[in-house]
């Protein structure tokens, strides 16, 4: 009797243990697997959209640019939209993705089409185009920086946790949650704020036609209505994207109907899809952290 009971014991650890590696197999080749865009160019299309959705930053940036890149490099896409419903993100790779737009108009048009948020780092974006189209009601401008991170000093005087720190300057360890900032480091990080702000007051007055000191009053965070933001400047036009694809045509003389090509997202619909995602989504997550707070062009 107890030898039965010890082979079906035996039994249920083996099980167990197989299914515990089948499930750490899975995972692993999910994180390997492709869970990004699939690039297609269609059959004789000639007016490319490149969708920049959601907050910026170096996963969803680096694609973007690729994508930009890719088509400002071919000679069948005559002009590229942008569809940005974005509240903004990252300021470097915002910036990087402006860069890779200014090189697409060198070699044809690009107009941007707000859809119903492209703020911050979406509108920075928007700006190095050839034309802007917004609709009424999108929200855009937030023409700003913001550079933020959490203290918990009371919190961990409280469970008697305490931090260490053996450093090199006295500004080495700024924004620390350990306890509050100093008024140097406030005056520090000022002053870095202060010239990135002064970045995206450029690129929009670059990017619109107009003097900095015309950008100013309307660069203190604000959000503005499609509507408002026609009014004072900052857009071209009123529409959706059907008539931000037809401008781009007409800039780039296309001839009869615009074709329009697009990125197709591949459905997640497998194991290894939704595995590889968790894990990439942890993984995301972990690298955010230890990286730190960072300067950010992002409506809140």
């Amino acid at each position: 009797m107890a030898r039965k009971r010890d082979v079906i014991v035996g039994v249920i650890i083996a099980v167990v243990f197989l299914g515990a590696f089948g499930l750490f197999g899975l995972m692993f080749i999910g994180m390997l697997s492709e869970t990004g865009d699939i690039s297609f160019a269609g059959t004789g299309g000639n007016v490319g959209i490149v969708e920049i959705y959601g907050v910026i930053d170096e996963g969803m940036g680096r694609p973007i640019i690729e994508q930009i890149d890719d088509w400002t490099e071919s000679d069948g896409i005559r002009a590229i939209v942008l569809h940005v419903n974005s509240p903004g993100g990252g300021v470097a790779i915002s910036q990087e993705i402006y860069d890779a737009v200014h090189r697409a108009r060198e070699v044809k048009p690009v107009v941007a089409s707000m859809a119903s948020v492209c703020a911050s780092g979406g509108y920075y974006i928007a700006c190095a185009a050839d034309r802007v189209v917004a609709n009424p009601g999108s929200l855009t401008g937030s023409i700003g920086v913001i550079f933020q991170f959490h203290t918990a000093s009371g919190l961990l005087e409280k469970v008697g946790i305490s931090t260490e720190v053996v450093k090199s300057g006295e500004l080495k360890d700024v924004g620390s949650y350990a306890r509050p900032m100093t008024e140097e480091e406030g005056l520090m990080l000022k002053s870095v704020v202060m010239d990135t702000y002064e970045q995206f007051v450029a690129a929009v007055a670059e990017g619109r036609g107009m003097d900095n000191d015309a950008v100013y009053p309307l660069a203190d965070g604000s959000i503005f209505t499609g509507v408002q933001a026609r009014n004072l400047g900052l857009v071209d036009t009123l529409g959706g994207l059907n008539e931000a694809i037809y401008i781009a045509a007409n800039l780039a003389d296309v001839k009869g109907e615009p074709r329009v090509v697009r990125p197709v997202k591949r459905r997640q619909i497998t194991i290894f899809d939704l595995l590889g995602g968790v894990v990439q989504s942890v993984k995301s997550d972990i690298q955010n952290t230890l990286i730190g707070p960072e300067l950010l062009y992002l409506y809140r």
